[in-house]
């Protein structure tokens, strides 16, 4: 069997469509349908069902995929003891994490890892709502809420804390908020609710039953500048909040406490390149833990 086509095959169940896969694996799409075609020519079975939107597996291909994945796995593992000597850090690590933690925190650090090995690519992805470390969706995932399924290396990466906030230019304008009563009438920047995919994203809720004006954004970055920009109130990461002067801290006795996960797949855990971002993510939440959580 021709591991080149197995791996192309790979390549198209992961994404689900050959268009897409081709442009992953930097082939052309017409070639990329011929190499398919003709693995399953020699395997003498249909492993794809290919449509105008995209393929499905068929359960030959389920099978496939499989194999295919543990084959993948263990060259993985011999490839970092191979070059595991060796100084320099090369190849592609994916680190999905939430809006927050990923732009505000992540970003700024494993840029500097990215710039320190010149031969290793580190991709930021926000997670999505479901996603697959064995299908190397990611190689390195945080996330709001612990795992409760598949095999995976777990670990409490730290809590966190979010907290009310609005802008001092705000409260200028519109007068000072000293208790709940005072939000009565206020425009409370928070969350579009079909994008909530965690329970841990719950805390609007609280908020919402003392204002009922409203301006919801997708991203975490969003609402931030527009409490920054002096257009409402919101629940801001403390974490984040604290970067910026113009911003006030109220009602203390609304804090919300959450959690981030670290996770990775044990069958490319141990890859020289996933275990130091693994390491890296490790350390510099470490370092920075106390600004996690508001005093």
């Amino acid at each position: 069997m021709d591991w080149e086509r197995v791996r192309i095959f790979l390549e198209v169940a992961r994404a689900g469509q050959i268009l897409k896969a081709s442009k992953s694996l930097r082939l052309n799409h017409a070639t990329v349908a011929r190499q398919l075609t003709a693995l399953e020519s020699g395997l003498n079975a249909k492993l794809l069902e290919r449509h105008t939107t995209g393929c499905t597996l068929t359960a030959a291909g389920e099978a496939l995929v499989a194999a295919a994945e543990r084959a993948e796995s263990e060259f993985l593992k011999v490839g970092s003891s191979i070059g595991g000597a060796a100084e320099a850090l090369t190849g592609t690590v994916r680190v999905g994490a939430p809006d927050g933690l990923g732009n505000y925190f992540l970003a700024d650090r494993l840029g500097a890892l990215a710039a320190k090995h010149p031969g290793l690519v580190i991709q930021l992805v926000p997670l999505p709502r479901t996603f697959s470390l064995s299908r190397r969706e990611a190689d390195v995932a945080i996330t709001l809420d612990r795992p409760k399924q598949g095999k995976l290396i777990l670990s409490k990466l730290t809590d966190y804390t979010l907290s009310v906030y609005a802008a001092d230019a705000y409260l200028a304008r519109e007068g000072p908020i000293k208790t709940q009563a005072d939000l009565a009438g206020r425009l409370f920047v928070t969350q579009v609710e079909d994008f909530v995919y965690s329970r841990a994203l719950d805390y609007a809720s609280v908020l919402g039953r003392l204002m009922s004006r409203r301006y919801e954004c997708g991203s975490v970055v969003a609402q931030m500048e527009a409490v920054r920009g002096g257009h409402g109130v919101g629940i801001l990461h403390d974490y984040v909040a604290q970067r910026y002067p113009e911003l006030r801290r109220l009602l203390p006795d609304i804090r919300f406490v959450r959690n981030y996960w670290l996770t990775s797949h044990p069958d490319t855990h141990e890859t020289r390149r996933v275990a130091e971002v693994h390491r890296f993510i490790v350390a510099s939440v470490k370092a920075a833990r106390s600004s996690f959580e508001a005093a």
